[in-house]
């Protein structure tokens, strides 16, 4: 099936973030998180489950959650309380810089969402919470789920740093001049689109395999390219096959640009952040060479495999988009259900084949700069919270983390 892209004057559809930040969550589908337990306390889709005993009262605390460059601080979670008799209670508190805890509610009888706005002292401070139950049988139980800590004044002015320079906005260009070649790779054949000042202040670019869909090629993918070039990342892109063995030659020859002494590149590519991408066939050929031991992410847009079996090849965190328009949305689905690995996927409004990377474009900037380029804000502030950043572009869904 042959599939172009139409060139666009659209940026995309992402608009520039709110102010508000997720500072922290935690649904414990996948145990405590960074929660200690003492006392009897499972965890599971249903959130932590305390339950009561005569012996000692169970209770979780979280590690501390570093509040620097926050204010407007709110907490919130869901509660279900069962089973308690007169004068047993649960407790959810929190604490200040290791300081005593302050409760926020201690009842006996509570069930669904509750939110609580802290006091200005917390800001900027490290905040801990715990959640405890007195209660002397098994069958008198507490479950928490869905805690949320947002900041409602934004985060930090200056994000917190990772290998590039950082951003404010994903959505606009970031600050490195682009340039092209239009003759690069294995063949020359392929397009090399990098930072111009590629090295300066001593930084090392990660980088980004990309496959274009079935009857395209990079430059029907130009805008695009440039914009995640300008954010730091080297990226190369040629017309691609469902076969991926066209990305490992490409990464081979990008590690030999690495090391010849006149390469524009010379020295300046950070060959442990790698990540191979696709729309459409170049999606179904990065899961054809998704196990390649140099990877650290894949990025897969309006395209799954054909059989199902894409995902048996992950090995490390993965990025789906899809659109709520788009005849490979189903094959996409079904890659999700059968996917092991960390995984993050949204099926993007108003959103068809042809246009799933475009308006995906600035949640891909996104992830790399997570995935490769180190800044684990993103991971809640972008990614895994109920309020993320990308949350409100339609259907998102995600497990394994």
């Amino acid at each position: 099936m042959a599939i172009g892209i139409m060139t666009m004057g659209a940026a995309g559809a992402i608009t520039t973030p709110a102010s508000a930040a997720t500072v922290y969550s935690e649904d414990f589908s996948n145990g405590l998180g960074s929660f200690t337990a003492s006392g009897s306390v499972r965890t599971g889709t249903y959130g932590a489950r305390l339950s009561g005993s005569l012996l000692s009262d169970p209770s979780i605390t979280s590690a501390p959650i570093d509040l620097a460059g926050y204010s407007g601080v709110t907490v919130s979670y869901t509660r279900a309380a069962s089973g308690l008799d007169a004068g047993e209670t649960f407790t959810a508190a929190y604490s200040v810089d290791g300081g005593s805890f302050t409760p926020l509610e201690s009842l006996r009888t509570a069930t669904g969402a509750a939110s609580f706005r802290l006091p200005a002292s917390v800001d900027g401070r490290d905040l801990r919470l715990r959640f405890s139950l007195d209660a002397s049988s098994a069958l008198e139980t507490l479950t928490v789920d869905n805690v949320l800590v947002d900041a409602t004044n934004g985060g930090d002015p200056d994000p917190p740093g990772g290998s590039l320079p950082p951003v404010s906005d994903v959505t606009r260009p970031g600050p490195y001049a682009v340039t092209i070649n239009q003759s690069a790779g294995p063949g020359r054949d392929g397009w090399l689109v990098y930072p111009t000042n590629a090295g300066q202040n001593g930084v090392d670019h990660p980088v980004f395999v990309w496959g274009p869909g079935a009857g395209s090629d990079p430059a029907d993918y130009e805008d695009m390219l440039r914009q995640w070039a300008s954010h730091g990342f080297v990226v190369y892109s040629e017309v691609s096959s469902s076969s991926g063995d066209y990305m490992v030659d490409a990464l081979d020859w990008l590690e030999d640009e690495n090391a010849r002494s006149s390469s524009p590149l010379y020295q300046d590519l950070d060959l442990s952040e790698v990540a191979f991408g696709g729309h459409s066939r170049g999606s179904i050929g990065t899961f054809d060479v998704a196990n390649e031991p140099r990877l650290e992410t894949t990025v897969h847009v309006a395209g799954g495999s054909f059989d199902g079996n894409g995902p048996d090849n992950l090995r490390n965190p993965a990025l789906y988009i899809g659109g709520d328009d788009d005849f490979a949305t189903g094959n996409v689905e079904r890659d999700y259900g059968n996917t092991d690995v960390p995984v993050w996927f949204n099926i993007l409004d108003n959103t068809d084949h042809i246009m799933a990377t475009r308006n995906g474009q600035h949640i891909i900037t996104a992830w790399l700069r997570w995935h490769l380029a180190d800044e684990e804000f993103r991971r809640t502030e972008n990614f895994l919270s109920r309020t993320c950043t990308f949350c409100n572009l339609g259907d998102v869904q995600y497990k394994n983390w």
